[in-house]
């Protein structure tokens, strides 16, 4: 019985496709009924032979899962347990423990506890590792595995089993669920210099009418000298809010994006409705690697209308539209349709993934060129290029093996056991560098610099090493120096990050953002490029080529 109910159950996700009448899908039909065919015999085969008992529901969803990720990195199934992932994605609302986690090592790590919600009530803390749920090890599980777990419905209990970070004390914490609502706009104000900030954290319900009230409300109580509009690890959302938010900066019947796919009748333009809340006002717009989809489309709209100032690192290349489908059993499916096009006609769909689903980058050579209105280049096929990229100095190499390495979380743990309380977020100075040098010492810190990864590859393809030898020895010598060097050489910026994620330690969200307003310097480089108006006006005039 549990057989032919699943089986049932596939097929009724899949014969839609052969209702349609058209000549293309019909002579598919036959290819469509035979391998049906073939899949539910091998599942019979499985389900009476196969040496272990299987649970049906998860050997389909494998299979579910598997036809998906075979067509792009975004079309997906979610089973009735994954409900609330979606509904995050979606709403920014979900009902579960309320924290940010990551798998470290092999264990699922309590990243940020958020505000108000259930974890912060329960005295779940940033570095605790979840070794049990309801009594179940988690060991070695997954991201995704923990978190269909944590997520669920409002007023359930879980008791999780926690290590302490730093104590290795063993505790089991009872958690009561609850709706966790992700603020969109989690700070808005003005700062340096009478300068307007505002953060933009995902394109979830609303966001268009928040930013646009931030601004107003800005603009109403101070003399504003322009606007930084922060989208640094900005996953995305919602079109419509795309297209609201971009018309908070672009007047009324500007196409924001247009949607083109295989069905010509859904294929449309999504313009600006109302009218800008500002179009004189200075914009620089903050991107990051991270900032993806709906961050693409606003950050790409107010590049192609040479209305702002990007400023940053290329986008992540996400082009595609996707739309939810409702399936049987409170089961939800999303698939891509369409790829998005911006402005001035490019996509920033990126052409080609690595095996975890992830963009490659491709070299500006090879991408189309296109113009902005003023007629300036931008290219496609890969993330929108920011007009101005951070420098060195504002992103180096070794901030990123610090944080790959997960070296200032757990600095900030350190800080967070030995430091009882610390000032007010908007107070706080961090100037303890040495103590974080000893910290690395004792943790034996090593990176490889993309220069050594480069001699080691060259060094493993050399045909005679000896011959080289000296000269080898002589560069891993100098660029061991370097490294060494490099921590020094950016104090700045990487102390910047350690007290921002001590600040986040005590006061969470908000004081990680009212630390990072005051030493921000990728803030700071936005104010300076919008304090002289001839640096602001030239980057966006027409670029001769």
């Amino acid at each position: 019985m549990k057989f032919s109910r699943n089986i049932l159950l596939l097929i009724f996700f899949l014969m839609p496709w052969l209702s349609f009448v058209n000549q293309p899908i019909q002579s598919k039909a036959f290819e469509i009924t035979k391998n049906l065919e073939i899949f539910a015999d091998v599942y019979k085969n499985l389900n009476k032979h196969y040496v272990e008992e299987l649970d049906p529901s998860t050997i389909i969803n494998v299979g579910l899962k598997a036809m998906m990720k075979s067509l792009d990195p975004y079309t997906r199934f979610y089973s009735e347990s994954e409900i609330e992932s979606y509904r995050f994605q979606t709403e920014g609302t979900y009902d579960g423990i309320g924290a940010r986690i990551k798998k470290i090592e092999d264990a699922i790590t309590i990243i940020e506890p958020y505000e108000g919600g259930p974890a912060v009530e329960a005295g779940l803390r940033a570095g605790d590792r979840i070794l049990s749920v309801d009594g179940v090890d988690v060991l070695g599980k997954s991201n995704e595995e923990v978190k269909d777990i944590l997520l669920g419905t409002g007023g359930s209990e879980v008791v999780l089993g926690i290590e302490r970070y730093g104590t290795g004390a063993l505790e089991k914490i009872t958690v009561e669920k609850g709706e966790v609502n992700i603020k969109n706009v989690p700070y808005s104000g003005v700062i340096k210099d009478g300068y307007g900030y505002i953060a933009l954290s995902t394109f979830t319900g609303n966001a268009g009418k928040n930013v646009r009230g931030a601004l107003l409300e800005m603009m109403n109580n101070h003399e504003l000298k322009g606007i930084i509009f922060d989208l640094r690890g900005n996953g995305g959302g919602l079109l419509r809010e795309a297209v609201e938010v971009s018309n908070v900066f672009l007047p009324k019947n500007k196409v924001i994006v247009s949607t083109k796919g295989k069905i010509k009748e859904e294929q449309r333009s999504y313009k600006t409705m109302k009218d800008a809340a500002t179009l004189e006002l200075p914009v620089v717009v903050l991107v990051d690697e991270n900032s993806a989809s709906a961050s693409e489309i606003v950050s790409g709209a107010l590049q192609d209308y040479d209305r702002a100032v990007l400023l940053g690192e290329r986008t992540y290349g996400k082009g595609l539209v996707q739309i939810t489908r409702s399936l049987p059993y409170n089961s939800q499916m999303k698939l891509t349709t369409s790829k998005y096009y911006i402005p001035s006609g490019r996509c920033i769909q990126s052409v080609e993934y690595d095996e975890e689903g992830e963009p490659i980058m491709i070299p500006d050579s090879l991408r189309t060129k296109f113009k902005t209105e003023k007629g300036r280049t931008v290219l496609d096929g890969g993330g929108v290029k920011p007009d101005v990229e951070l420098p060195q100095h504002l992103n180096p190499e070794i901030l990123k093996h610090l944080q790959e390495n997960n070296m200032i979380f757990y600095y900030a743990n350190e800080y967070y056991l030995n430091h009882e309380e610390i000032p007010e977020a908007a107070e706080f100075e961090y100037d303890d560098y040495k103590d974080w040098l000893n910290f690395l010492k004792a943790n034996k810190f090593q990176y490889q610099s993309d220069l050594q990864k480069s001699l080691d590859k060259f060094v493993d393809e050399l045909n005679d090493k000896e011959r080289f030898s000296k000269q080898i020895t002589s560069i891993s010598s100098e660029l061991s120096k370097d490294k060494e060097m490099e921590l020094e050489k950016y104090k700045d910026v990487i102390q910047q990050e350690i007290g921002k994620e001590i600040a986040s330690r005590y006061y969470l969200q908000k004081g990680k953002i009212l630390y990072s307003l005051r030493h921000d310097l990728q803030i700071d480089k936005a104010i300076e490029i919008m304090s002289d108006s001839t640096t602001y006006n030239s980057i966006l005039s027409t670029s001769d080529e």
